[in-house]
Protein backbone atom coordinates (compact mmCIF):
# COMPACT_ATOMS: atom_id res chain seq x y z
CA UNK A 1 0.00 0.00 0.00
CA UNK A 2 1.15 3.86 -0.90
CA UNK A 3 2.28 5.69 2.36
CA UNK A 4 2.03 9.25 2.78
CA UNK A 5 4.91 11.48 4.63
CA UNK A 6 3.98 12.41 8.43
CA UNK A 7 6.35 14.43 10.34
CA UNK A 8 5.74 15.18 13.75
CA UNK A 9 7.69 17.20 16.89
CA UNK A 10 7.44 14.97 19.76
CA UNK A 11 9.61 16.71 22.19
CA UNK A 12 11.47 19.77 21.93
CA UNK A 13 13.53 21.60 24.72
CA UNK A 14 11.78 23.70 26.99
CA UNK A 15 11.87 27.44 26.34
CA UNK A 16 14.44 26.79 23.80
CA UNK A 17 15.61 30.67 22.94
CA UNK A 18 15.56 31.68 26.19
CA UNK A 19 17.84 28.86 27.13
CA UNK A 20 19.75 29.36 24.40
CA UNK A 21 19.74 33.38 25.16
CA UNK A 22 21.58 31.93 28.57
CA UNK A 23 23.88 29.99 27.27
CA UNK A 24 24.86 33.09 25.21
CA UNK A 25 25.21 35.81 27.73
CA UNK A 26 26.97 33.50 30.20
CA UNK A 27 30.14 33.97 28.32
CA UNK A 28 30.27 37.79 28.19
CA UNK A 29 29.01 38.07 31.94
CA UNK A 30 29.92 38.52 35.15
CA UNK A 31 26.65 38.04 36.17
CA UNK A 32 25.99 34.59 38.40
CA UNK A 33 23.52 31.59 37.04
CA UNK A 34 20.50 32.86 39.10
CA UNK A 35 20.66 36.55 38.01
CA UNK A 36 21.52 35.69 34.64
CA UNK A 37 18.53 33.51 34.58
CA UNK A 38 16.08 36.04 36.17
CA UNK A 39 17.13 38.79 33.52
CA UNK A 40 16.83 36.48 30.50
CA UNK A 41 13.60 35.17 31.31
CA UNK A 42 12.49 38.98 32.23
CA UNK A 43 13.67 40.25 29.18
CA UNK A 44 13.00 39.56 24.43
CA UNK A 45 15.46 37.66 23.81
CA UNK A 46 15.04 38.02 19.88
CA UNK A 47 17.55 40.93 19.05
CA UNK A 48 19.97 38.93 20.88
CA UNK A 49 19.66 35.78 19.47
CA UNK A 50 19.48 37.10 15.40
CA UNK A 51 22.96 38.93 16.48
CA UNK A 52 24.37 35.61 17.66
CA UNK A 53 23.38 33.76 14.29
CA UNK A 54 24.34 36.65 12.25
CA UNK A 55 27.80 36.31 13.72
CA UNK A 56 28.24 32.84 13.43
CA UNK A 57 27.98 32.36 17.45
CA UNK A 58 26.13 28.98 16.97
CA UNK A 59 27.58 26.77 19.49
CA UNK A 60 24.99 28.25 22.36
CA UNK A 61 22.02 26.36 20.03
CA UNK A 62 23.83 22.94 20.66
CA UNK A 63 21.64 23.27 24.27
CA UNK A 64 18.56 22.99 22.74
CA UNK A 65 17.03 19.63 21.16
CA UNK A 66 14.02 18.76 18.84
CA UNK A 67 13.09 15.04 18.42
CA UNK A 68 10.82 14.08 15.30
CA UNK A 69 8.85 10.90 14.88
CA UNK A 70 8.66 10.49 11.07
CA UNK A 71 6.51 8.08 9.29
CA UNK A 72 6.18 7.45 5.18
CA UNK A 73 9.24 8.00 4.12
CA UNK A 74 11.49 5.48 1.55
CA UNK A 75 14.21 3.96 3.15
CA UNK A 76 16.40 5.07 -0.17
CA UNK A 77 15.44 8.75 1.72
CA UNK A 78 16.28 7.12 5.53
CA UNK A 79 19.86 6.52 4.05
CA UNK A 80 20.35 10.31 3.16
CA UNK A 81 19.05 11.37 6.75
CA UNK A 82 21.34 9.10 9.01
CA UNK A 83 24.26 10.35 6.73
CA UNK A 84 24.55 13.60 9.16
CA UNK A 85 25.93 11.92 11.83
CA UNK A 86 25.21 14.90 14.53
CA UNK A 87 22.03 13.50 15.40
CA UNK A 88 20.16 10.39 17.31
CA UNK A 89 18.27 7.77 15.66
CA UNK A 90 15.97 5.08 15.92
CA UNK A 91 14.31 3.12 13.25
CA UNK A 92 11.53 0.40 12.63
CA UNK A 93 14.11 -2.89 11.88
CA UNK A 94 13.18 -4.61 8.77
CA UNK A 95 15.47 -7.27 10.62
CA UNK A 96 12.92 -7.88 13.44
CA UNK A 97 9.49 -6.56 12.02
CA UNK A 98 7.91 -8.51 9.53
CA UNK A 99 7.46 -6.46 6.23
CA UNK A 100 4.74 -8.90 4.32
CA UNK A 101 2.31 -6.60 2.71
CA UNK A 102 4.82 -3.48 2.87
CA UNK A 103 3.84 -0.05 2.65
CA UNK A 104 6.40 1.82 -0.27
CA UNK A 105 6.88 5.20 -1.56
CA UNK A 106 5.78 5.99 -4.98
CA UNK A 107 7.77 8.65 -6.55
CA UNK A 108 6.01 11.36 -8.28
CA UNK A 109 7.77 10.70 -12.01
CA UNK A 110 6.01 7.13 -11.65
CA UNK A 111 2.67 8.82 -11.65
CA UNK A 112 3.70 11.64 -14.02
CA UNK A 113 4.26 9.00 -16.50
CA UNK A 114 1.06 7.42 -15.60
CA UNK A 115 2.76 4.20 -14.69
CA UNK A 116 0.62 3.86 -11.13
CA UNK A 117 -0.90 0.78 -11.34
CA UNK A 118 2.21 -0.82 -12.82
CA UNK A 119 4.51 -0.02 -9.85
CA UNK A 120 1.52 -1.02 -7.68
CA UNK A 121 2.08 -4.44 -8.84
CA UNK A 122 6.03 -4.59 -9.10
CA UNK A 123 5.96 -4.16 -5.48
CA UNK A 124 3.53 -6.50 -5.19
CA UNK A 125 5.63 -8.82 -6.97
CA UNK A 126 8.48 -8.09 -4.35
CA UNK A 127 5.95 -8.54 -1.75
CA UNK A 128 5.69 -12.21 -2.81
CA UNK A 129 9.55 -12.74 -3.58
CA UNK A 130 10.05 -11.79 0.43
CA UNK A 131 7.65 -13.86 1.52
CA UNK A 132 8.84 -17.08 -0.38
CA UNK A 133 12.28 -16.37 0.83
CA UNK A 134 11.05 -16.13 4.45
CA UNK A 135 8.30 -18.63 4.50
CA UNK A 136 8.43 -21.10 1.94
CA UNK A 137 12.16 -21.26 1.36
CA UNK A 138 12.96 -20.35 5.19
CA UNK A 139 16.33 -18.53 3.94
CA UNK A 140 18.26 -18.05 7.42
CA UNK A 141 16.25 -20.57 9.67
CA UNK A 142 13.54 -18.59 8.37
CA UNK A 143 14.28 -15.27 9.47
CA UNK A 144 13.21 -12.05 8.58
CA UNK A 145 17.20 -11.18 8.60
CA UNK A 146 17.93 -12.81 5.52
CA UNK A 147 14.62 -12.30 3.65
CA UNK A 148 14.48 -8.77 3.80
CA UNK A 149 17.44 -8.32 1.45
CA UNK A 150 15.04 -8.52 -1.57
CA UNK A 151 12.82 -5.45 -0.26
CA UNK A 152 13.25 -2.80 -2.54
CA UNK A 153 14.75 0.94 -1.59
CA UNK A 154 10.89 2.07 -1.92
CA UNK A 155 9.60 0.34 1.34
CA UNK A 156 8.44 2.69 3.58
CA UNK A 157 10.18 2.93 7.23
CA UNK A 158 9.46 5.14 10.49
CA UNK A 159 12.49 6.20 12.32
CA UNK A 160 12.69 8.70 15.58
CA UNK A 161 15.16 11.92 15.07
CA UNK A 162 17.02 14.11 17.64
CA UNK A 163 18.95 17.01 16.85
CA UNK A 164 20.05 19.78 18.27
CA UNK A 165 19.53 23.47 16.77
CA UNK A 166 22.69 24.51 15.90
CA UNK A 167 22.89 20.66 13.91
CA UNK A 168 19.34 21.30 12.53
CA UNK A 169 20.19 24.68 10.36
CA UNK A 170 23.01 22.71 8.55
CA UNK A 171 20.38 20.07 7.96
CA UNK A 172 18.12 22.10 6.65
CA UNK A 173 20.59 24.12 4.63
CA UNK A 174 21.25 21.10 3.02
CA UNK A 175 18.21 19.25 2.79
CA UNK A 176 15.50 21.98 1.83
CA UNK A 177 17.47 23.05 -1.05
CA UNK A 178 16.29 22.76 -4.62
CA UNK A 179 18.88 20.66 -5.68
CA UNK A 180 18.15 17.88 -2.42
CA UNK A 181 16.08 14.98 -3.52
CA UNK A 182 12.64 15.39 -3.31
CA UNK A 183 11.87 13.08 -0.69
CA UNK A 184 13.93 14.09 1.98
CA UNK A 185 13.17 17.91 0.89
CA UNK A 186 9.92 17.54 1.63
CA UNK A 187 10.59 15.95 5.16
CA UNK A 188 13.17 18.69 6.08
CA UNK A 189 10.42 21.69 4.81
CA UNK A 190 7.77 20.12 7.33
CA UNK A 191 10.68 19.43 9.84
CA UNK A 192 11.59 22.97 9.44
CA UNK A 193 7.87 24.46 9.77
CA UNK A 194 7.52 22.44 13.25
CA UNK A 195 10.99 23.72 14.72
CA UNK A 196 9.91 27.37 13.16
CA UNK A 197 6.83 27.27 15.38
CA UNK A 198 8.37 26.44 18.70
CA UNK A 199 11.78 28.78 17.89
CA UNK A 200 10.90 31.84 15.33
CA UNK A 201 13.71 33.34 16.20
CA UNK A 202 16.21 30.71 15.58
CA UNK A 203 14.84 29.40 12.74
CA UNK A 204 14.05 32.88 11.32
CA UNK A 205 16.47 32.13 8.45
CA UNK A 206 16.81 28.56 8.14
CA UNK A 207 16.45 27.25 4.48
CA UNK A 208 18.75 27.07 1.62
CA UNK A 209 22.41 29.26 1.61
CA UNK A 210 20.29 31.49 -1.03
CA UNK A 211 17.34 32.45 1.89
CA UNK A 212 20.01 34.67 3.63
CA UNK A 213 23.31 34.56 1.22
CA UNK A 214 24.18 33.34 -2.42
CA UNK A 215 23.88 29.63 -3.30
CA UNK A 216 26.34 27.20 -2.11
CA UNK A 217 25.94 24.43 -5.35
CA UNK A 218 27.72 26.25 -7.60
CA UNK A 219 27.48 25.10 -11.35
CA UNK A 220 24.95 22.06 -10.09
CA UNK A 221 22.58 25.89 -8.88
CA UNK A 222 18.65 26.01 -9.78
CA UNK A 223 19.15 29.18 -10.80
CA UNK A 224 15.90 30.37 -8.60
CA UNK A 225 17.36 31.92 -6.00
CA UNK A 226 14.25 34.85 -5.65
CA UNK A 227 11.71 32.06 -6.36
CA UNK A 228 13.31 30.36 -3.40
CA UNK A 229 13.63 33.00 -1.30
CA UNK A 230 9.68 33.79 -1.61
CA UNK A 231 8.82 29.99 -1.16
CA UNK A 232 10.22 30.15 2.48
CA UNK A 233 9.13 33.83 3.28
CA UNK A 234 5.77 32.48 2.75
CA UNK A 235 6.49 29.53 4.16
CA UNK A 236 7.73 30.68 7.31
CA UNK A 237 5.22 33.22 8.12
Amino acid sequence: MESKLYVELLRHTPDPEELVAMAARLCYSQTGIKDLKDKVSADDQSKFIEKLISMGHLSPLEHICFTYGIEGISRAASHQLVRHRIASYSQQSQRYVDANNFDYITPPTVKEKGLESEFMRDMDYLNDIYVKYKDLYKIGNGSKEDARFVLPNAAETKIIVTMNARELLHFFSKRTCNRAQWEIRAMAKDMLKLSYDVAPTIFKYAGPGCVTDKCHEGSMSCGRPDDVRKEFARYLN
